[in-house]
């Protein structure tokens, strides 16, 4: 699409903030108003819409994007989207490790316990650990507070925890990430520790590291996402 407007900028109205080109409110691709919850966002997408040159590329537009699923996704179904989110729990990667070579499972309890322990003392929650694909079935109570936690976030903070939980497979990385304990890039290496060990014995796959360069730029952008809530 090509640029109509020669302005945009970033206004208060009653209950938040909305972004204006030329004065006209923008609005979510599902038509709904685009408000937002503080006046940083609203200033984030605003600057991201300036930006635009001739033509306008959204996937040069993280912060609106998010936005715009946290409005027409999530918010409408925004329990059954935490929820969502929780489940990973039952199967959290960091609960499975291998079991050979020991070089490798050592750097997984390296990189991996200290978010056990995190969840542990922030949450009071034990996750039990196995090594190989066998599946270890988690304490009912233990998914039940996590999935409380989850439930507590409201639609903006779910659509950035998002990109963490499924670009990780963790929901503990993800409340890590989402109380911003742990960082983009950290999360990241965590996230994909094993990909990274592959890699290091067998080289670098070009397809593949493209493919990390994506899931590093959503993660980037939900940590913005959350700085600006």
């Amino acid at each position: 699409m090509k640029r109509f407007y020669a302005v945009a900028e970033a206004r208060v109205v009653d209950g938040g903030w909305e972004v204006a080109l030329d004065g006209r409110p923008v609005r979510t691709p599902a038509r709904a108003p685009l408000l937002l919850p503080t006046a940083a966002l609203a200033e984030g997408v605003a600057a991201e819409w300036q930006a635009q040159d001739e033509r306008i590329e959204p996937l040069t537009m993280p912060l609106t994007g998010l936005s715009n699923a946290a409005i027409d996704r999530i918010a409408p179904e925004r329990e059954a989207f935490a929820a969502g989110l929780a489940a990973y729990a039952a199967t959290d990667l960091l609960a499975y490790r291998a079991g050979s070579p020991a070089v490798l499972a050592a750097r997984q309890a390296e990189a991996w316990n200290p978010w056990l322990a995190w969840l542990a003392r922030r949450y009071d929650v034990a996750l039990l650990t196995t090594a190989g694909i066998a599946h270890v079935a988690q304490a009912p109570a233990a998914l039940t507070r996590i999935g409380a936690a989850y439930a507590s976030f409201d639609a903006f903070r779910l659509a950035a925890t998002s990109s963490a939980v499924t670009i990780t497979g963790s929901a503990v990385l993800g409340l890590a990430f989402a109380e911003s304990a742990i960082d983009a890039e950290a999360a990241w290496a965590a996230g994909h520790l094993d990909e990274l060990w592959q890699a290091e014995q067998w080289g670098r796959d070009p397809l593949a590291e493209a493919a990390q360069a994506e899931r590093r730029a959503s993660l980037a952008a939900a940590e913005r996402l959350l700085a600006l809530l």
